[in-house]
């Protein structure tokens, strides 16, 4: 008798290599939650100055409104992705795209600043849960042979949202005004709650005789004070080399500290201990984590060495630095097919390479080659990058318990988030310490120039480090794999 099948594994079963069209709509809803988290996250930073003059306030007043949405996806990323592992992932992300989608809509109707302000923390955390619970759901629609190329579509779609935000904001700002670039989220918002609501797997009940397990409300607490202490140490006080920052860094080291001894002792913890003693999660973390923090030296040393180094105008300077964000679109979709096929851990290590090769590049190329010679390793950088995200988060998510799906996505969301704030205060901090300049605005071409070779020989270092925790925690499964298991 012929066996019925049905929902992701039918293309498997029948030996189709698509999917099944079900699951092709669950794959577009899912990829829209991403480019509207990733696109929050890029329009609302044209839109600055605009805004300042708009409520006749300071600038560092409406960095807020950026400040506000990284803040609220940082601290809470993690939580929610439990949370989604609690009560049912489908009804919590339908829950954060609908709060994402009314908050766009706060946000664009805002008559104050501070309305604004509030608007954008509800939509940092409706984005929070997209991106938390989307990456978390790949397991539940794809077959387990197709994760790679899944994470790959989610990796291009992050990487078109935030490539498309500065363009399409300023395109905004410039044919209506800064309310659009919010409002834009509406319609996109309600397209991917009705594909999501349409087309994902219904969330699973509870095994019978199994009680559910509670919400660690103290450790989501001391978690986010933690994470708001260290973000704001890394933007508000460079990076911990003032008072204040060294005051908020202090301030999330005593916060981990009672993080660590509330979930040691909590009956339900928000992140188990244990789990970190996982090689390939800890491993996947950390290496997210450093190559996020070299990536973000791409953005914050980029801008001036086009334009001081190089003596690029400010068209040409945009135009350079979407090449970054176009490379990793174009690549991550590809890079998710040869991860199904060659694996994923093959595939983390010849991501790294191409981003040390990238960074090495960078550190020693001559300013004399122009644009070119900026932006063939910037390209080679960041298809490296592209192809790393994909074959980690593959690698990461591939063997996660159904139960543990949610909080594992977000603590990998987070290692990223990190990774990029880190990045900008840190490496930020290198570049002008090697300029040798007060300002690095007026800095002569030739100090930027060193700058930026000092600051990626740093990057290069850092994807040393990372290749050498791949390449052991590589070594230390295939050794457990041969090793006689016992009888």
């Amino acid at each position: 008798m012929r066996r019925d099948v049905t929902g992701p594994d039918a293309a498997v079963a029948e030996g189709r290599p698509r999917p099944a069209p079900s699951v092709r709509w669950a794959l577009a809803g899912l990829s829209l939650s991403m480019l509207l988290s990733s696109l929050g996250t890029s329009i609302a930073n044209v839109a600055l100055p605009t805004l300042a003059q708009a409520f006749e306030t300071s600038f560092q007043q409406v960095q807020w409104i950026v400040l506000a949405y990284l803040l609220a996806i940082t601290t809470l990323i993690v939580s929610v992705g439990r949370l989604g592992d609690l009560i049912g992932r489908r009804r919590l992300l339908l829950a954060g795209i609908l709060l994402f989608t009314v908050a766009s809509v706060l946000c664009g109707l805002a008559p104050t600043l501070w309305l604004l302000i509030a608007a954008r923390a509800a939509q940092g955390l409706g984005a929070a849960v997209m991106m938390a619970l989307t990456m978390a759901f790949v397991g539940e629609t794809v077959p387990k042979a197709r994760t790679g190329s899944a994470m790959g579509l989610l990796g291009t779609m992050s990487a078109v949202g935030t490539a498309l935000g500065p363009s399409l904001g300023g395109l905004l700002i410039a044919g209506l005004d800064w309310r659009a670039v919010f409002l834009v989220n509406a319609p996109l918002g309600v397209l991917t709650l009705l594909l999501a609501h349409r087309h994902l797997p219904a969330d699973q009940g509870r095994e019978p005789g199994r009680s559910r397990a509670r919400f660690d409300h103290v450790g989501t607490l001391l978690l986010a004070l933690t994470l708001a202490a260290y973000a704001l140490a890394m933007t508000l006080g460079g990076g911990g080399f003032g008072a204040r920052g060294a005051i908020l860094l202090a301030a999330a080291v005593l916060g981990g500290a009672l993080f660590v001894r509330a979930e040691a002792r909590a009956a339900s913890p928000l992140i188990s201990l244990a789990t970190f003693r996982d090689p390939v999660l800890g491993t996947g973390l950390a290496t997210s984590a450093l190559v996020s923090t070299v990536m973000m030296a791409t953005l914050v040393v980029g801008p001036f060495h086009l334009s001081r180094a190089l003596g690029l105008d400010e068209a040409r300077v945009g135009l350079a630095l979407s090449a970054g964000p176009l490379v990793a679109a174009l690549t991550s979709a590809p890079a998710g097919r040869v991860t199904d096929r060659w694996g994923s851990r093959r595939m983390s290590v010849v991501g790294l390479g191409g981003v040390l090769a990238g960074t090495l590049a960078l550190a020693v190329l001559p300013t004399t080659l122009g644009v070119i010679g900026y932006l063939a390793p910037i390209g080679v950088t960041t298809a490296g990058y592209a192809v790393f995200q994909t074959a980690n988060n593959t690698s990461v998510m591939a063997d996660v318990p159904a139960d543990r799906r949610g909080v594992i996505s977000g603590m990998l969301n987070l290692s990223r988030n990190l990774g990029l704030v880190t990045g900008a205060s840190a490496m930020g901090a290198v570049f002008a310490s090697a300029s040798a300049a007060t300002d690095i605005t007026t800095a002569r071409p030739e100090a930027v120039a060193t700058g930026t070779r000092i600051t990626f020989a740093v990057a290069a270092a850092l994807i040393v480090l990372a290749l050498a925790l791949a390449v052991t925690m590589a070594g230390r499964r295939d050794r457990a794999r041969r090793a006689p298991r016992p009888v």
